[in-house]
């Protein structure tokens, strides 16, 4: 059987609930570009999951929508709650669409490791932008396209220390993970930084940071082969 996100929602969902230190750490890097109060903010979660961040945005006191295409992820995130001050609310929806947004409806778009699954960048963008107010933006991380490329490796350079081997990172596309125990396995879009940043201003999207974070204590501590090389790519760009 393929492997679809609806198919591994249980084990995902399970995954970050138990504690997930790169997820974590993504989630955190991602709050990083938002304000620390958001009271009268409507926030968009574009590839919500099971919530991990929608939740942590309505923590700061923001109207949150989380969107995701995988029901199953829907359900899981509805069934986790809320501890407010702010609230969530959560739709089966495309990211390529955003069908169930209105026109100008929120302040800020967040994607946290979902932009790198949708099929369409230019579609999720130009409905990204159709959903922002004015001067409203978009924070979204993805996995480091220099280091998570089609055919990406660690290799063992001496005892008890690994390089990561860079794949093929020209290959834009769809693309499966063969490991059994990673979220590729569901299926990902490889797209190289040009591409991503290009798209923003083709798009009338005015960039305001990219950062590469190094990995947290606790990233380093749960994966120490990680500690040399960040993870995420993290942009934040505003609506002209």
């Amino acid at each position: 059987m393929t492997d679809s996100w609806d198919t591994i929602a249980d084990w995902y969902a399970e995954l970050l609930r138990a504690g997930s230190a790169l997820n974590d750490f993504n989630r955190d890097v991602l709050l990083d570009h938002l304000p620390d109060a958001l009271s009268d903010h409507h926030v968009l979660d574009l590839g919500c999951g099971e919530g991990l961040i929608a939740r942590a945005v309505a923590a700061r006191g923001a109207s949150v929508v989380g969107i995701d295409p995988s029901l199953r992820l829907i359900e899981h995130a509805r069934s986790a709650g809320t501890a407010g001050p702010g609230t969530v609310t959560y739709t089966v929806d495309d990211g390529c669409v955003l069908g169930t947004v209105a026109d100008d409806s929120v302040h800020w778009v967040t994607a946290g490791l979902s932009l790198n699954h949708v099929p369409d960048l230019d579609a999720a963008l130009a409905a990204v932008r159709r959903v922002l107010k004015a001067r409203g933006s978009l924070a979204f991380s993805i996995p480091h396209p220099c280091f998570e490329a089609p055919d990406a490796t660690w290799t063992p350079v001496t005892e008890g220390a690994v390089r990561r081997v860079i794949g093929h990172y020209l290959a834009e596309g769809f693309w499966r993970s063969d490991n059994p125990q990673a979220v590729r396995r569901a299926g990902n879009q490889h797209r190289t930084l040009s591409t991503y940043l290009t798209a923003l201003l083709r798009h009338g999207f005015l960039l305001e940071a990219v950062t590469e974070p190094a990995p947290s204590v606790q990233v380093a501590a749960q994966q120490p082969h990680r500690s040399g090389l960040p993870p995420f790519l993290v942009i934040r760009a505003r609506r002209a």
